[in-house]
């Protein structure tokens, strides 16, 4: 006889045919319990060093499915560390800590970084495989609002059409985890609240968990469902933005969380009013 975990036993006899209870055709046959789905993101003890500096201090984070993540912090405060970190970037990097991330992921960065050499929808597809490759790139771009310029080329867009072409990319295999690095930054302002609208409404659509690493307090209130702060390696704000959807800076709320986020990223409040 074995005694289980919660004091059961059972016998190591078997009980002969006539023993054995007739299954009730009425009675359900008991389901094993579902195994808790792990969040895309899990971060545990994340410590990473460059040029004997600590970049990032035993860092621990997870993101939910579906959850839209901004990352702010001050430039040397360990932002695209993290997401190197994340993406695998950084395998030769002098550190310790256990990061757990799915296999379906994508990155997108600051620059398109499209092939020049290859057409839009060839770079749209890169490294998809299978016969209905081609056309998930086309959905993606008509998506993106590109449809017809699969035969473009990357020198024949403007810079705004080139970043959303990354994204089209980015999102063609319908990742779990979308890590996002100032993927705005070098465009102008209208450009900037376009791709804003674009970039919420296709993850809606297609439900990654996103990393968006940004130097942006607005665009981080604007767009996520939570923000963290990064200060010397380390996590010290971590605050969830409980704001209606689409959002306005005219929001009496919005406000509120964007002086609360600056004044912890050390930003004055006459500094923030010119900001």
């Amino acid at each position: 006889m074995a005694t289980h975990p919660g004091g059961l036993t059972a016998s190591s006899t078997s009980p002969t045919p006539g023993d054995r209870p007739t299954p009730d055709p009425d009675v359900p046959f008991p389901q094993a319990a579902a195994e808790p789905v792990r969040p895309p993101v899990r971060v545990r003890g994340l410590t990473r060093r460059l040029g004997g500096r600590t970049v990032l201090a035993d860092l621990d984070l997870e993101i939910a499915d579906n959850e839209f993540v901004a990352l702010l912090g001050r430039s040397g405060s360990g932002k695209s560390t993290l997401l190197r970190a994340l993406a695998g970037l950084d395998r030769d990097a002098d550190g310790a800590g256990r990061v757990e991330v799915p296999e379906r992921l994508s990155v997108i960065f600051q620059d398109a970084r499209l092939l020049p050499w290859q057409r839009v929808l060839p770079n749209v597809i890169l490294g998809l495989t299978g016969p209905g490759a081609a056309d998930q790139g086309r959905a993606r771009l008509a998506e993106v609002g590109l449809a017809g310029r699969e035969r473009a080329w990357p020198a024949e867009l403007s810079g705004g059409e080139q970043q959303r072409v990354a994204l089209a990319r980015s999102l063609v295999s319908e990742p779990r985890l979308l890590l996002a690095d100032e993927p705005f930054g070098a465009l102008d302002a209208l450009t900037r609240i376009r791709m804003h609208g674009l970039l919420r409404e296709l993850c809606q659509r297609h439900r990654p968990a996103v990393l968006l690493v940004t130097h942006d307090v607005d665009e981080a209130v604007t767009l996520a469902d939570r923000v963290l702060v990064l200060d010397a390696g380390r996590i010290t704000v971590d605050t969830t933005i409980d704001l209606p959807t689409p959002r306005s800076p005219r929001h009496p709320g919005f406000q509120g969380y964007r002086e609360r986020l600056l004044a912890a990223l050390g930003v004055t409040r006459t500094e923030g009013a010119t900001s």
